[in-house]
């Protein structure tokens, strides 16, 4: 199948969403039945750490990610969702591939695919892939889309490590309602002979992982950490030497336990030029877009900042992801707190309200423009008022800011969802790079 050369990556990824009916559709075959033609690129990457959970997938890459780059190493990155730009889901030895780049592994993918049905994340995963196999790089740490057993990354066959991080209920249509049965899910990317890493705090979600482990024959590496009065941590799993680590480069106590699984994930890789100073230089030095990120002055945030009210950006989404960004914001307490909130249709937004009361409860919500799955701005807001907030509809993320600042608000957050976050970071010219 001949196609020209793409020179318009927005419509060409349009066009590479409509060869199948659904977004989602958990299946290993078609992405596997596509890799072959392609030369199957995922059995000729350097060695993989392969990240599964519910919430922290993200936060734990970029901590490995600096502990490879602070060893001299150079490290390959397939994440998602993106923030701002798709680009960011693809970065290759240090740097987020270019636009042409791109365009021209789609071409690739689309010619092999012969219109074949596919989703258009097993589509972005066989370029990763691609992209990947074709450039020199000492690691590749790839995340999980969903779930993890069905998920298009599980092709991976031998990884070198996986990661497990917290597990919480989402995406319970396609997962399951329990944590047991979404710890299944996620259990799926543990191989033989690959150390998993575990961060559970929920023991009934660990048993499933620890028994999946033994199963098929894999090192499970239970993960636990203690504050020290210095900001720094231990990071201990039975059987591991103690790690003394600093205060993690990225904010909230929860950022401890992502730090601590990126360590022993490194440690197990048996690389040993990654010693515990390229670890701690890691865990000091990560950043990941989007998790309780203070704002910088821009077209949005410029009248809050000017007028002393701090604003800080989360892509907290769930339950379990709003418990940690509540724990964040307590240890940096501020007079007078309002949210501005949007989420996706899907979400568990009582459950969300819930784990925010400890900080506030007046919030603006919005609907995320360009998101089909949005929830409305007033359906929001009617379900925080159920969960006993303050809560009015408005009809932009600028009007919130400025509601809010009306409101006397010391401190704004934003949060609810990762699209949410990447329409802000886009609104004021904080383009991920």
């Amino acid at each position: 199948m001949s196609l020209p050369a793409s020179t318009d990556l927005p419509a060409q990824l349009e066009r590479l969403s409509r060869l199948h009916p659904k977004l989602i559709d958990l299946s290993l075959d078609r992405v596997r039945a596509l890799l072959r033609k392609l030369g199957d690129p995922h059995l000729r990457l350097a060695p993989v750490i392969h990240v599964a959970g519910t919430n922290g997938k993200g936060s734990t890459l970029a901590f490995m990610r600096a502990m490879a780059e602070r060893a001299g190493l150079t490290a390959h990155v397939f994440t998602s969702p993106h923030l701002v730009r798709i680009n960011e889901r693809f970065r290759l030895a240090g740097q987020l591939i270019e636009d042409s780049d791109l365009a021209t592994l789609l071409d690739r993918v689309e010619a092999a695919n012969e219109g074949a049905p596919i989703t258009q994340f097993e589509v972005l995963t066989a370029a990763g892939f691609l992209a990947m196999a074709e450039r020199p790089a000492d690691l590749c740490l790839i995340e999980v889309g969903l779930g993890g057993r069905l998920d298009a990354t599980n092709v991976i066959e031998r990884p070198a490590v996986t990661v497990i991080t917290p597990i919480g209920i989402d995406h319970a249509e396609f997962l399951g309602d329990t944590l047991t049965a979404i710890a299944g899910e996620k259990a799926g990317i543990i191989k033989q002979g690959a150390p998993v890493i575990c961060g559970q705090t929920a023991p009934e979600a660990a048993h499933v992982i620890e028994a999946r482990a033994k199963e098929v024959g894999a090192k499970y590496v239970p993960v636990s950490v203690k504050p020290l009065g210095d900001g720094g941590f231990l990071a201990r799993a039975p059987l591991e030497p103690d790690l003394h680590l600093p205060a993690p480069g990225l904010l909230g106590p929860h950022q401890m336990l992502n730090a601590a699984m990126a360590a022993f994930a490194i440690a197990n890789l048996a690389m040993p030029i990654i010693d515990d100073a390229a670890i701690a230089a890691g865990v000091k030095k990560a950043d990941w877009p989007g998790r309780l990120q203070a704002l910088a002055d821009g077209p949005l945030t410029q009248e809050a900042l000017a007028g002393g009210v701090k604003v800080w950006l989360d892509g907290a989404h769930n339950p379990h992801g709003a418990q940690a960004l509540a724990a964040a914001l307590a240890q940096r307490p501020a007079r007078r707190t309002v949210f501005i909130l949007g989420m996706k249709a899907n979400k568990d937004a009582a459950g969300f309200f819930e784990a925010l009361t400890t900080i506030s409860r007046q919030a603006f919500t919005v609907q995320t423009p360009d998101q089909p799955s949005a929830m409305a701005a007033e359906i929001l807001a009617e379900r925080a008022r159920e969960g006993g907030f303050t809560a009015s509809p408005v009809d932009s993320v600028a009007e919130a800011m400025a509601r809010a600042v009306e409101a006397g608000a010391e401190r704004i957050v934003i949060a609810g969802s990762l699209y949410l976050a990447g329409h802000v970071l886009a609104l004021n010219g904080q383009i991920p790079r």
